[in-house]
Protein backbone atom coordinates (compact mmCIF):
# COMPACT_ATOMS: atom_id res chain seq x y z
CA UNK A 1 0.00 0.00 0.00
CA UNK A 2 1.54 3.41 -1.02
CA UNK A 3 2.45 5.79 1.62
CA UNK A 4 -0.26 8.15 1.39
CA UNK A 5 -2.92 5.61 1.14
CA UNK A 6 -2.41 4.00 4.05
CA UNK A 7 -2.23 7.83 6.00
CA UNK A 8 -5.51 8.43 4.16
CA UNK A 9 -6.79 5.06 5.89
CA UNK A 10 -5.46 5.50 8.80
CA UNK A 11 -7.20 8.98 9.15
CA UNK A 12 -10.15 7.46 8.47
CA UNK A 13 -10.39 4.55 10.76
CA UNK A 14 -9.51 7.72 13.62
CA UNK A 15 -12.30 9.66 12.58
CA UNK A 16 -14.64 6.84 12.99
CA UNK A 17 -12.60 5.81 16.51
CA UNK A 18 -12.04 2.46 15.08
CA UNK A 19 -8.74 2.94 16.40
CA UNK A 20 -7.29 1.84 19.51
CA UNK A 21 -7.05 4.53 21.84
CA UNK A 22 -3.06 4.40 21.96
CA UNK A 23 -2.89 4.85 18.18
CA UNK A 24 -5.55 7.79 17.61
CA UNK A 25 -4.53 11.72 17.39
CA UNK A 26 -5.38 13.94 20.63
CA UNK A 27 -8.43 15.40 19.67
CA UNK A 28 -9.58 19.44 19.87
CA UNK A 29 -12.89 18.82 22.86
CA UNK A 30 -15.56 20.86 22.81
CA UNK A 31 -16.80 21.08 26.43
CA UNK A 32 -20.24 22.28 27.48
CA UNK A 33 -20.42 23.70 31.00
CA UNK A 34 -24.23 24.30 31.27
CA UNK A 35 -24.32 26.38 34.23
CA UNK A 36 -22.84 29.75 35.44
CA UNK A 37 -18.73 30.21 36.36
CA UNK A 38 -18.44 28.64 39.97
CA UNK A 39 -20.25 25.63 40.40
CA UNK A 40 -20.15 22.11 40.51
CA UNK A 41 -20.52 21.48 36.57
CA UNK A 42 -18.11 24.39 36.28
CA UNK A 43 -15.67 22.76 38.07
CA UNK A 44 -16.03 19.92 37.23
CA UNK A 45 -16.10 19.91 33.09
CA UNK A 46 -12.79 22.46 33.88
CA UNK A 47 -11.18 19.50 35.88
CA UNK A 48 -12.27 17.02 33.31
CA UNK A 49 -10.63 19.05 30.70
CA UNK A 50 -7.57 19.42 32.41
CA UNK A 51 -7.17 15.60 32.91
CA UNK A 52 -8.07 14.77 29.22
CA UNK A 53 -5.26 17.29 28.14
CA UNK A 54 -2.97 15.82 30.92
CA UNK A 55 -4.06 11.84 29.78
CA UNK A 56 -3.08 13.19 26.12
CA UNK A 57 -6.26 12.31 24.48
CA UNK A 58 -7.38 15.65 24.33
CA UNK A 59 -4.68 18.74 22.10
CA UNK A 60 -7.41 21.29 23.77
CA UNK A 61 -10.45 21.76 25.50
CA UNK A 62 -12.31 24.82 24.66
CA UNK A 63 -15.32 25.40 27.54
CA UNK A 64 -19.30 27.11 26.97
CA UNK A 65 -20.81 28.07 29.61
CA UNK A 66 -24.68 27.98 29.26
CA UNK A 67 -26.39 28.59 32.71
CA UNK A 68 -30.22 28.51 33.95
CA UNK A 69 -33.28 25.96 34.00
CA UNK A 70 -31.32 23.70 36.16
CA UNK A 71 -28.86 22.76 32.70
CA UNK A 72 -31.94 22.81 30.32
CA UNK A 73 -30.68 26.03 28.12
CA UNK A 74 -27.16 24.37 27.82
CA UNK A 75 -28.49 21.10 26.93
CA UNK A 76 -30.60 22.91 24.37
CA UNK A 77 -27.90 23.99 22.33
CA UNK A 78 -26.01 21.28 22.64
CA UNK A 79 -28.54 19.13 21.67
CA UNK A 80 -28.94 21.54 18.86
CA UNK A 81 -25.57 22.53 17.87
CA UNK A 82 -24.19 19.84 18.22
CA UNK A 83 -25.30 17.12 16.23
CA UNK A 84 -22.77 14.04 15.17
CA UNK A 85 -19.81 15.88 16.75
CA UNK A 86 -17.48 13.20 18.30
CA UNK A 87 -15.42 15.51 19.84
CA UNK A 88 -18.08 17.68 21.91
CA UNK A 89 -19.04 16.77 25.63
CA UNK A 90 -21.19 17.87 27.69
CA UNK A 91 -21.24 17.77 31.57
CA UNK A 92 -24.54 16.87 33.63
CA UNK A 93 -25.66 15.22 36.77
CA UNK A 94 -29.05 14.50 39.24
CA UNK A 95 -29.88 18.23 39.23
CA UNK A 96 -30.58 18.47 35.36
CA UNK A 97 -33.04 14.99 36.12
CA UNK A 98 -34.45 17.37 38.62
CA UNK A 99 -34.75 20.30 36.76
CA UNK A 100 -36.37 18.37 33.34
CA UNK A 101 -38.99 16.53 35.53
CA UNK A 102 -39.84 20.89 37.39
CA UNK A 103 -39.64 22.27 34.17
CA UNK A 104 -40.24 19.85 31.35
CA UNK A 105 -38.36 21.89 28.80
CA UNK A 106 -38.62 21.04 24.93
CA UNK A 107 -35.41 18.98 24.71
CA UNK A 108 -35.01 16.17 26.33
CA UNK A 109 -31.53 13.93 27.81
CA UNK A 110 -32.35 10.96 25.92
CA UNK A 111 -31.36 12.97 22.31
CA UNK A 112 -28.00 13.32 23.71
CA UNK A 113 -25.54 10.45 24.35
CA UNK A 114 -24.60 8.94 27.92
CA UNK A 115 -20.76 8.71 28.54
CA UNK A 116 -20.03 8.05 32.28
CA UNK A 117 -20.67 8.91 35.80
CA UNK A 118 -18.06 10.59 36.79
CA UNK A 119 -18.34 11.59 40.46
CA UNK A 120 -20.74 11.41 43.74
CA UNK A 121 -21.29 13.65 46.37
CA UNK A 122 -23.44 14.54 49.36
CA UNK A 123 -24.98 18.25 50.32
CA UNK A 124 -23.59 20.44 53.26
CA UNK A 125 -26.66 23.19 54.27
CA UNK A 126 -24.41 25.98 55.97
CA UNK A 127 -25.49 29.23 57.67
CA UNK A 128 -24.13 32.33 56.50
CA UNK A 129 -21.29 33.76 59.58
CA UNK A 130 -24.00 36.40 61.03
CA UNK A 131 -26.86 34.47 60.83
CA UNK A 132 -29.26 34.60 64.48
CA UNK A 133 -29.42 30.89 64.23
CA UNK A 134 -26.52 28.16 65.06
CA UNK A 135 -28.18 24.73 64.10
CA UNK A 136 -30.32 22.50 61.86
CA UNK A 137 -32.67 22.34 65.09
CA UNK A 138 -33.01 25.96 65.60
CA UNK A 139 -33.48 26.69 61.42
CA UNK A 140 -36.67 24.07 61.45
CA UNK A 141 -38.38 25.00 64.79
CA UNK A 142 -38.32 28.70 62.24
CA UNK A 143 -39.59 27.00 59.66
CA UNK A 144 -42.47 24.98 61.60
CA UNK A 145 -43.09 28.62 63.10
CA UNK A 146 -43.36 31.19 59.55
CA UNK A 147 -42.30 28.72 56.84
CA UNK A 148 -42.07 30.86 54.25
CA UNK A 149 -39.35 33.52 56.68
CA UNK A 150 -36.76 30.74 56.06
CA UNK A 151 -35.04 31.50 52.69
CA UNK A 152 -33.40 28.36 51.06
CA UNK A 153 -30.40 29.10 48.44
CA UNK A 154 -29.01 26.88 46.56
CA UNK A 155 -29.25 25.69 42.95
CA UNK A 156 -32.08 25.84 39.88
CA UNK A 157 -35.36 24.58 40.75
CA UNK A 158 -35.33 21.16 41.21
CA UNK A 159 -31.63 20.75 42.44
CA UNK A 160 -30.68 17.95 45.27
CA UNK A 161 -30.50 20.60 47.84
CA UNK A 162 -34.17 22.22 46.47
CA UNK A 163 -35.20 18.32 47.01
CA UNK A 164 -33.53 18.07 50.12
CA UNK A 165 -35.24 21.33 51.62
CA UNK A 166 -38.71 19.83 50.66
CA UNK A 167 -37.90 16.29 51.80
CA UNK A 168 -36.39 18.33 55.56
CA UNK A 169 -40.11 20.40 55.20
CA UNK A 170 -42.36 16.86 54.37
CA UNK A 171 -40.11 15.50 57.30
CA UNK A 172 -40.87 18.10 60.27
CA UNK A 173 -44.35 18.28 59.44
CA UNK A 174 -44.35 21.38 56.99
CA UNK A 175 -45.77 21.39 53.58
CA UNK A 176 -43.19 21.19 51.08
CA UNK A 177 -45.12 23.68 49.10
CA UNK A 178 -44.64 26.60 51.50
CA UNK A 179 -41.04 26.61 51.48
CA UNK A 180 -39.64 29.00 50.24
CA UNK A 181 -36.53 28.25 48.19
CA UNK A 182 -34.70 30.96 46.01
CA UNK A 183 -32.87 29.07 43.32
CA UNK A 184 -30.11 30.41 41.84
CA UNK A 185 -28.15 30.13 38.11
CA UNK A 186 -25.03 29.00 39.20
CA UNK A 187 -22.56 28.23 42.61
CA UNK A 188 -21.16 31.56 42.54
CA UNK A 189 -24.14 33.54 42.56
CA UNK A 190 -25.54 31.16 45.49
CA UNK A 191 -22.27 31.51 47.40
CA UNK A 192 -22.62 35.53 47.04
CA UNK A 193 -26.11 35.35 48.42
CA UNK A 194 -24.76 33.04 51.20
CA UNK A 195 -21.79 35.62 52.54
CA UNK A 196 -23.98 38.13 51.92
CA UNK A 197 -26.46 36.91 54.10
CA UNK A 198 -29.22 37.30 52.13
CA UNK A 199 -30.64 33.63 52.29
CA UNK A 200 -31.21 32.13 55.86
CA UNK A 201 -29.53 28.84 55.04
CA UNK A 202 -27.67 27.40 52.04
CA UNK A 203 -26.91 24.25 50.17
CA UNK A 204 -24.66 22.75 47.97
CA UNK A 205 -22.23 20.15 47.36
CA UNK A 206 -19.40 19.68 50.23
CA UNK A 207 -16.90 21.11 48.00
CA UNK A 208 -18.17 24.01 46.95
CA UNK A 209 -18.38 25.54 50.16
CA UNK A 210 -15.91 24.31 51.83
CA UNK A 211 -13.20 26.78 51.66
CA UNK A 212 -15.65 29.41 53.07
CA UNK A 213 -16.60 26.49 56.33
CA UNK A 214 -13.02 26.24 56.77
CA UNK A 215 -12.33 30.18 57.14
CA UNK A 216 -15.56 30.49 58.89
CA UNK A 217 -17.17 32.90 56.91
CA UNK A 218 -20.04 30.12 56.69
CA UNK A 219 -21.30 27.44 59.56
CA UNK A 220 -22.10 24.25 58.34
CA UNK A 221 -25.58 22.64 59.91
CA UNK A 222 -26.04 19.53 58.19
CA UNK A 223 -25.21 17.01 55.52
CA UNK A 224 -27.10 14.64 52.99
CA UNK A 225 -25.33 11.64 53.59
CA UNK A 226 -26.21 8.37 55.76
CA UNK A 227 -23.04 8.76 57.46
CA UNK A 228 -20.60 11.79 58.26
CA UNK A 229 -18.21 12.48 55.54
CA UNK A 230 -14.91 11.44 56.18
CA UNK A 231 -12.67 14.17 57.52
CA UNK A 232 -15.92 16.46 58.01
CA UNK A 233 -17.23 17.17 61.46
CA UNK A 234 -20.56 18.15 60.38
CA UNK A 235 -23.82 15.63 61.56
CA UNK A 236 -25.72 13.98 59.04
CA UNK A 237 -29.69 15.07 58.88
CA UNK A 238 -30.60 11.53 60.30
CA UNK A 239 -28.51 12.27 63.24
CA UNK A 240 -30.73 15.49 63.88
CA UNK A 241 -33.86 13.21 63.79
CA UNK A 242 -34.62 14.39 60.23
CA UNK A 243 -35.09 11.07 58.08
CA UNK A 244 -33.52 12.80 55.14
CA UNK A 245 -30.41 11.28 52.81
CA UNK A 246 -30.41 12.35 49.28
CA UNK A 247 -26.76 12.14 46.60
CA UNK A 248 -25.68 14.10 43.95
CA UNK A 249 -23.72 13.01 41.15
CA UNK A 250 -21.91 14.07 37.95
CA UNK A 251 -21.59 12.67 34.38
CA UNK A 252 -20.81 13.45 30.58
CA UNK A 253 -22.48 13.09 27.18
CA UNK A 254 -21.53 12.87 24.30
CA UNK A 255 -23.71 14.65 21.59
CA UNK A 256 -26.26 13.25 19.60
CA UNK A 257 -26.15 11.09 16.52
CA UNK A 258 -22.75 10.14 16.66
CA UNK A 259 -21.58 6.22 16.22
CA UNK A 260 -21.66 3.72 18.13
CA UNK A 261 -17.87 3.30 17.59
CA UNK A 262 -17.23 7.53 18.14
CA UNK A 263 -19.56 6.85 21.73
CA UNK A 264 -16.77 3.61 22.63
CA UNK A 265 -13.87 5.91 21.83
CA UNK A 266 -14.59 9.10 24.02
CA UNK A 267 -15.69 6.77 26.71
CA UNK A 268 -12.21 5.33 26.03
CA UNK A 269 -10.87 8.86 26.17
CA UNK A 270 -12.59 9.74 29.40
CA UNK A 271 -11.71 6.44 30.93
CA UNK A 272 -8.48 7.22 30.17
CA UNK A 273 -8.74 11.11 31.70
CA UNK A 274 -9.94 10.05 34.91
CA UNK A 275 -6.95 7.81 35.35
CA UNK A 276 -4.85 10.68 35.35
CA UNK A 277 -2.99 12.46 37.73
CA UNK A 278 -4.96 15.70 37.42
CA UNK A 279 -7.69 14.27 37.54
CA UNK A 280 -6.80 12.60 41.28
CA UNK A 281 -5.88 16.20 41.93
CA UNK A 282 -9.72 17.47 41.41
CA UNK A 283 -10.54 14.30 43.40
CA UNK A 284 -8.86 15.37 46.22
CA UNK A 285 -9.13 19.15 45.95
CA UNK A 286 -12.65 18.83 45.87
CA UNK A 287 -13.74 16.12 48.13
CA UNK A 288 -15.01 14.25 45.19
CA UNK A 289 -16.14 10.62 45.20
CA UNK A 290 -14.83 8.57 42.40
CA UNK A 291 -18.33 6.86 40.87
CA UNK A 292 -16.75 5.44 37.38
CA UNK A 293 -20.31 4.07 35.21
CA UNK A 294 -19.86 4.21 31.79
CA UNK A 295 -21.78 3.33 28.14
CA UNK A 296 -24.96 1.41 28.93
CA UNK A 297 -24.75 0.89 32.52
CA UNK A 298 -24.23 4.57 33.06
CA UNK A 299 -27.53 5.33 30.48
CA UNK A 300 -29.46 2.53 32.55
CA UNK A 301 -28.45 4.62 35.88
CA UNK A 302 -29.67 7.53 34.37
CA UNK A 303 -33.02 5.95 33.54
CA UNK A 304 -33.68 4.42 36.98
CA UNK A 305 -32.33 7.87 38.92
CA UNK A 306 -35.12 9.79 36.53
CA UNK A 307 -37.58 7.33 37.77
CA UNK A 308 -36.45 7.33 41.73
CA UNK A 309 -35.83 11.52 41.74
CA UNK A 310 -39.20 11.99 40.07
CA UNK A 311 -41.31 9.85 42.91
CA UNK A 312 -39.28 11.68 45.72
CA UNK A 313 -40.54 14.73 44.38
CA UNK A 314 -44.00 13.78 43.90
CA UNK A 315 -43.80 12.79 47.65
CA UNK A 316 -42.38 15.88 48.78
CA UNK A 317 -45.17 17.55 46.58
CA UNK A 318 -42.64 19.32 43.96
CA UNK A 319 -44.12 17.78 41.20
Amino acid sequence: MRRDTFLKSLAALAAAGSLPLSAQAAVAVKMMLPANPGGGWDTTGRALGKALQDAGVASSVTYDNKGGAAGAIGLAQFVNGSKGDPNALMVMGAVMLGGIITGKPPVNLSQATPIARLTSEYNVFVLPANSPFKSMAEVVAQLKKDPGSVKWGGGSRGSTEHIAAAMIAREVGVDPARINYVAFRGGGEATAAILGGNVTVGGSGYSEFSEYIAAGKMKPIGVTSGQRLKGVNVPTLKEQGINVEIGNWRGVYGAPGITAEQRKALVAMVEKAVKSKAWAEALEKNGWTPAWLAGDDFANFVDSEFASLRATMVKSGMV
